[in-house]
């Protein structure tokens, strides 16, 4: 690593959409309650109707004009156009594990491309949802930040991958038997905290009762980040459950400044403090990614450093979730070996660090999120 002939890369906190750029279309799932009401009303539209629009999308989960038989046939037309215009075509649907891990490649209304999972347990089914159309934090072992960030994602299109998802377990698409998203992980393609206001706008309508929302659990919902401090800050004091998810990935500023760049203005120890903070705040557990890297960040030395480092704030604040490296091609970064990962739970442990290794379902449909788009 230290051959390297340039530094870390400095990284401002938001980083700007090219000019000039389109937005997507507006959509139910953009606007509050209020806000849908009061669009019908400006076209000369009945208000009463945002709320059957509404009960369509959310809770029937019908796409189809067609079956939304009670909206007046005369007015259907415009109702769907304005409040649920076309967000994303599939591209490429890739299964595994019995189909029941699908992971679905998304075209955007400019073209973008984005991926998510669907991943059916038996009690519970889980949508990996991403946030950006790439990534803008440049983590060298990553598939989506090796293309850069090509723009942020509308509240919408990151409903709509979850909505999508119910869909297909509404219809009998997935083994199972019908059954309904558990949970959401903001976890596929970039990081949602840059995108914080349309990533809040998703949560707050994910959680929404029906039939203004999906209704579903704050609690279900994991938020991951690389580090954004200030914005960890904001979203311990929104009012939100949500389980935030800090991808460290080292212990050390030395390394983590070449391993997440953002590191450079936000460090190891001003990161942590932040996440510890979030637990104080909310009381809900913070997950600490980490992913195995052969050589790199693997040792048992760093493992020992990462449990005094999340001891020195407090125990039982943090769950530490071990992740076997997704490969990329022609990467310098691989998987580590079962050995040293097993040594480094042993050693996490030992210091009384609540440690799992994370499943890698989907390994043969690159389910890392940005393999695929990257592919095409």
């Amino acid at each position: 690593m230290s051959d390297q002939p340039e530094g870390p890369r400095q990284l401002p906190l938001v980083l700007a959409e090219p000019r000039g750029r389109k937005k997507p279309p507006r959509h139910l799932a953009d606007l509050t309650p209020g806000e849908r009401k009061d669009l019908l009303v400006e076209m000369g539209l009945p208000g009463f109707r945002a709320k059957q629009v509404a009960t369509h999308y959310f809770s029937r989960l019908v796409d189809d004009p067609e079956q939304m038989t009670d909206l007046p046939a005369a007015q259907r037309g415009e109702l769907v156009e304005a409040l649920l215009p076309h967000l994303m075509t599939p591209l490429r649907v890739l299964e595994a594990d019995k189909g029941t891990t699908r992971k679905t490649l998304w075209k955007l209304f400019d073209g973008a491309l984005v991926e998510s999972v669907l991943m059916r347990y038996p009690n519970r089914t889980t949508m990996c949802v991403s946030s950006q159309a790439g990534c803008g934090m440049a983590c060298p072992f990553c598939a989506t930040g090796q293309g850069g960030l090509q723009r942020n994602m509308s509240t919408a299109e990151i409903v709509e991958q979850v909505l999508a998802g119910a869909r297909s377990l509404e219809r009998g698409e997935v083994p199972g038997g019908e059954g309904r998203v558990n949970n959401v992980v903001f976890m596929g393609m970039g990081e949602p905290l840059a995108n914080y206001k349309a990533v809040v706008g998703a949560v707050r309508r994910l959680t929404e009762p029906a039939p203004d929302g999906y209704g579903m659990s704050a609690r279900g919902i994991t938020v991951s980040t690389v580090g954004l401090v200030p914005r960890i800050k904001q979203l311990a004091d929104e009012g939100i459950p949500v389980t935030l998810a800090l991808s460290l990935h080292a212990p050390d500023d030395e390394l983590r400044n070449e391993l997440v760049p953002i590191n450079t203005r936000f460090s190891v120890a001003e990161t942590v403090d932040a996440a510890f903070e979030y637990f104080q705040k909310t009381k809900r557990r913070v997950s600490i990614e980490y992913a195995m890297m052969r050589g790199i960040n693997d040792q048992a030395w760093r493992a020992d450093l990462l449990g005094d480092v999340l001891n020195e704030r407090g125990h039982g604040w943090v769950h530490v979730n071990l992740i076997p490296l997704n490969e990329v091609p022609g990467s310098q970064y691989t998987r580590s070996f079962d050995k040293d990962t097993d040594e480094f739970v042993r050693r996490l442990e030992a210091k009384g660090v609540s440690t799992t290794i994370r499943d890698t379902r989907g390994d043969e449909i690159d389910a890392a999120c940005g393999q695929l788009a990257a592919t095409e």
